[in-house]
This record gives C-alpha cells, structure tokens and sequence, in this order.
C-alpha cells in the first residue's frame, strides 16, 4: 500500500466523519443559540438552562438520525476499508 491511498483513505475517513457529526452538531448548535436568545431576553443566567435543553436534543437528533450515520459508516467500510484490507 502506498502514500496515496492512505491519505485518500483517510480524506475520505475524516468527510464520512464529518457528515455523520454535522446532524448533532447542528443540533447543539440551533439549540444553544435558541437558548441563549431566551435567557438574553428574559435575564436568567441558569447554567442548568443551557445544559439540559443542549443534551436532549443531541440525543433525539442521535435517535432519528442512527440508521443514517450506521448506513454511512456501513457502506465506507464495505466500499473502502474491506477491499484495502482483503488487498484488491
């Protein structure tokens, strides 16, 4: 195995990385700005206020978006990994 391909490998490791994180982050992302608009608006500055919002919808976001992250990381394996380790 040359350079190439372990650096193709890896570009291709870090975008199947990449779009697999975007949905949860996005999600923190939209929620804690949601929230901070809130607490701007209304002056509580609880920190519980931030965290618990932020942390349920990470985890209904994982929830509703497994079998695409499973599906993506399923299929990189499949098309890349497995063929560079049976070494065709």
């Amino acid at each position: 195995m040359n350079e190439p391909v372990i650096f193709d490998t890896l570009r291709q490791g870090l975008w199947v990385a990449t779009l697999i994180a975007t949905p949860i982050l996005a999600a923190a992302l939209i929620t804690g700005v949601a929230v901070g608009l809130f607490q701007a608006l209304t002056s509580i500055q609880e920190m519980t206020l931030t965290f618990v919002p932020k942390l349920a919808a990470i985890v209904v976001v994982f929830w509703i978006s497994m079998s695409f992250m499973s599906a993506t990381l399923v299929e990189f394996f499949q098309a890349e990994i497995v063929p560079l380790i049976a070494g065709s």
